[in-house]
């Protein structure tokens, strides 16, 4: 399996959403309005199978009630400006109104305020009095320490999520979260990522969490591909960890949903994640260009304020639309970036899926021209799939 890259050394060939299409099977046609785009994490069934992103240019309380009162999750990131300012609006604002040539600096300097532990319960509070799930994130080296906090405050799922993550973990400088205890202690569901890799799911799952994340680097402002050279395309990813899950499924009875994590832009990129065998996804970008998105317009990667090696950009995406317009509808655009839910839901009937575990099982093949084939003048007037 694989090929050559020199002599005594093969690389195995990976796939990207651009590479592949969906292929109908001319059986069974199915309604869209018919089908069954919910999905299951941790005990609690979201009518929508979309989260976004713990950025901070794209979740914070205010987004997090308006995803959820709409059947979706957002994740509201522990280590952000949230539980970082008593105002986190005026820390965003320092971020989006810095100058190109400053930001990385700024951004450096924004997230050196220590985190208060009473704005955790706080945040955790507000989203709760609302009425929706309440999912939050942090890197494993604070799960341990703010976990708990989460649990008292209502946390309904918590997310453990770094650049990689692995059951096995050395440090000389940090204490090492031991991730089988964490996940009996916490007494609520514990979700962790991110991984690409077939073993590494595996392991992940024998720890008791109930769902994983899958992706590395493919997000529209990380750059950790281009700073540290790791990474596997997403369909290819997505392909290994769902068949960890499925032999997982197999041996012990227990069903671990899988999440993809990053590099989808549109709709079509959506429906293939669910092909290669997603349970949900998770997007970042997209969400980044509503209105209700507290980073204008602009939105940057979760390592980027790392204070040695920054992992991520500030981009701007401006502002398309409303939250219910890119998850619902109606699209004012037609390039595929809003009414993701409907482009699911139609993909899912052209393909005669009747749910998410049916559209996992549909065909797919290589088709990098699928992208191109036909398209010559929406190339030419940059309209449609070639904006």
């Amino acid at each position: 399996m694989g090929m050559w890259l020199g002599m005594g050394r093969k690389a195995r060939r990976s796939y990207g959403f651009d590479e592949v299409a969906l292929v109908p099977s001319g059986e069974l046609t199915i309604d869209p309005n018919d089908v069954d785009t919910s999905f299951e994490l941790g005990g609690h069934k979201f009518t929508i199978p979309i989260m976004a992103s713990s950025m901070d240019g794209v979740v914070d309380v205010d987004f997090a009630i308006a995803m959820g009162k709409m059947g979706g999750v957002a994740v509201l990131h522990l280590e952000g400006v949230s539980t970082r300012y008593d105002n986190p609006k005026e820390a965003v604002e320092r971020i989006v109104n810095a100058d190109a040539s400053e930001v990385t600096q700024i951004i450096k300097d924004v997230y050196s305020r220590p985190i208060k532990k009473e704005l955790i319960s706080k945040r955790l509070a507000e989203i709760k009095k609302a009425k929706v799930p309440a999912v939050v994130s942090c890197n494993p080296q604070v799960a341990g320490e703010f976990g708990p906090v989460a649990r008292e405050a209502g946390c309904d799922i918590f997310i453990i999520q770094s650049t990689v993550i692995s059951v096995k973990y050395e440090s000389s400088k940090f204490k090492t979260l031991d991730l089988s205890k964490f996940c009996k202690e916490m007494k609520i569901p514990v979700l962790m990522g991110n991984t690409v890799e077939y073993k590494a799911a595996l392991s992940l799952m024998e720890t008791g969490c109930q769902g994983i994340f899958v992706g590395i680097g493919p997000g529209t402002a990380c750059t950790s591909r281009g700073v540290l050279g790791i990474g596997v395309p997403q369909i290819t990813a997505t392909c290994d960890t769902a068949a960890a899950r499925d032999f997982y499924y197999k041996k012990t009875g227990r069903y671990v949903p899988i999440i993809t994590d990053g590099g989808m832009a549109t709709g079509g990129d959506v429906c293939k994640a669910f092909a290669a065998g997603a349970d949900g996804v998770m997007l970042g970008n997209a969400f980044a260009r509503s209105k209700e998105a507290p980073g204008k317009g602009y939105h940057w990667g979760m390592a980027m304020p790392h204070p040695a090696l920054p992992r991520g950009t500030r981009i701007r995406v401006g502002i398309a639309g409303t939250l219910e317009q890119i998850l619902l509808g109606p699209a004012q655009t037609d390039d595929g970036t809003q009414n993701l839910v409907g482009a699911l839901a139609t993909s899912m009937g052209n393909l005669g899926a009747h749910n998410i575990r049916e559209m996992q099982l549909v065909r797919m093949i290589i088709a990098p021209s699928i992208q191109t084939e036909g398209k010559v003048y929406q190339a030419a007037q940059r309209v449609g799939m070639k904006k």
